[in-house]
């Protein structure tokens, strides 16, 4: 258990500078998004690059923060009926979530996707749109964003498993951020002391 634990943490790790550095992207997206707005709404002109980078950056932001956001434990989930069950519940209700839908979902995603990106890329794909960009580095973000969402699955699964052999505290696997009034409480708070 000891390797599979340490596995887990380097899958962590991975996606977690992973997820940090695509963060940029959206900065990116959004600068090219205004400044495409401003020149084609001031000089009445734009350019068909301009608006699939921003596609391709938003396709970048959505296929590689999965993984980042399954490891916060941000991803969307049925808080309000799991929240009333024990620790031990919950984790068993993730183990089974994890190896029947997660894991197989996205290993189907990965068998089509890897000869789907593989023949953009033989062939050199480009947009189609006048002046359009070349297509393939944006469709292997689909393989590479489903294998790191596999991994960070792996890795939630071993934490999980962890958890239940007593070797793993839940701390490791709960959620990273503040839920709203957590923040509100925490802004009334420095508020008083100030």
């Amino acid at each position: 258990m000891s390797f599979l634990l340490s596995l887990s943490k380097y899958i962590d790790a991975l996606n977690e500078r992973i997820g940090l550095g695509i963060s940029w992207a959206l900065l990116l997206a959004v600068l090219i998004c205004s400044g495409n707005a401003i020149v084609r709404y001031t000089f009445n002109t734009s350019s068909n690059a301009w608006l699939e980078i921003q596609w391709y950056l938003f396709g970048a932001i959505f296929l590689l923060a999965a993984s980042y956001t399954l490891r916060r434990n941000e991803h969307v989930r049925i808080d309000v009926i799991v929240g009333r069950f024990s620790k031990r519940t919950q984790v068993w209700i993730d183990v089974f979530g994890f190896i029947f839908f997660l894991l197989p979902a996205t290993l189907l995603i990965l068998y089509f996707a890897v000869p789907f990106a593989w023949e953009s890329v033989r062939n050199q794909e480009v947009s189609s749109n006048a002046g359009g960009l070349i297509v393939w580095p944006a469709k292997i973000l689909i393989p590479i964003g489903f294998l790191l969402l596999t991994l960070q699955g792996i890795s939630e699964l071993i934490k999980r498993v962890g958890f239940l052999k007593g070797q793993v505290d839940a701390s490791v696997f709960e959620k990273q951020s503040k839920t709203p009034a957590e923040e509100i409480e925490a802004i009334k708070a420095a508020n008083k002391l100030n």
